[in-house]
């Protein structure tokens, strides 16, 4: 059976006429990097916020590390940075950081260092917290999040207000948090973050899950491959008399080859025996952005 570290049974939030959690269920297991991904104002937040006791449900059930797990045990094993990271102004990182690990009543100021370290901050560690981008903000952020080495994190927007670089950079350790014994929640907007940093997603529209699954099986290999030869005018005329291949076109001088997918790698070996080499091939991918607009109807979201 699997290791759930967080499972929820129609959660629900309303906010008078507002239902800003509608029924949702989830599973969440253990060692993955979990995404909630959504325009803002599809619950992601609220949801967060639910799991964490800063909102009471309307409705509904949930359970973090097990139904034996009392919640506030459970939160005693788990990190979160929830919209805004907040930290006193005018303490340097260092210190707010040595203050919240106070909170927490264990740790060293080698932690401190390590994790400034980790988050790209050890440069800036002396200086005030007012004086920070918001990049930097969300760096801090999630360095207070991994005080106490917890075994859940909930990172809400993490890359929020950072350059391209730093992005990258984030979603380089947030892909290595999520390992056999830490388990990430993360909530975007941001298709292309999901995508490159996820296994498994929930696509939340208006407070309900719309689907969810494995990134991988989410944003599935069509059944096209893009072939390049030695000669694509025989190859096309070759390929097109296959009963088993759909259809075969051209896009910028490249083969686009309609056929079933566990039948791709026979493509070279049919053309290899009338002397036509293959140069280049490549299955057509879907994006998660493609499927996140077929399945919300269009619904918009950040592509990048």
């Amino acid at each position: 059976m699997a290791d759930l570290v967080i499972r929820t049974d129609e959660l629900t939030k309303r906010y008078g006429r507002v239902l800003a959690v509608d029924k949702l269920s989830l599973q969440v297991e253990r060692g993955h990097v979990f995404g909630l991904l959504g325009p803002n104002g599809s619950g992601k937040t609220t949801f967060m916020s639910l799991l964490l006791g800063l909102v009471r449900p309307t409705s509904g059930s949930f359970q973090l590390f097990g139904a034996d797990t009392p919640h506030r045990d459970a939160l005693q094993r788990t990190g979160a940075i929830v919209e805004v990271p907040s930290f006193y102004p005018y303490l340097s990182g260092r210190k707010n950081l040595a203050y919240f690990q106070g909170l927490l009543g264990r740790g060293s100021a080698q932690e401190i260092d390590d994790l400034l370290e980790q988050v790209g901050l050890a440069e800036r560690a002396t200086d005030a917290f007012h004086t920070y981008s918001l990049g930097m903000k969300q760096r801090l952020g999630i360095a207070s999040t991994l005080l106490g080495d917890p075994e859940l994190l909930f990172l809400d927007e993490p890359t929020n207000g950072m350059d391209p670089a730093g992005m990258a950079e984030i979603r380089d350790l947030i892909r290595s948090l999520g390992t056999e014994r830490r388990t990430v929640l993360l909530s975007s907007h941001l298709l292309h973050e999901v995508e490159q940093v996820c296994d498994s997603v929930a696509i939340l529209s208006k407070g309900k899950v719309i689907v969810q699954g494995a990134v991988d099986d989410l944003v599935y290999t069509q059944e096209q491959v893009l072939l390049d030869t030695t000669d694509n005018t025989a190859a096309a005329a070759i390929l097109e008399r296959l009963d088993w291949v759909e259809a075969v076109t051209t896009e910028n001088g490249t083969l686009v080859v309609t056929a079933p997918d566990d039948r791709s790698s026979e493509l070279s070996a049919v053309l290899g025996r009338s002397e036509v080499y293959v140069t280049q091939m490549t299955r057509r991918r879907a994006s998660l952005e493609e499927y996140f607009l077929d399945v919300t109807g269009g619904e918009e979201a950040a592509a990048s």
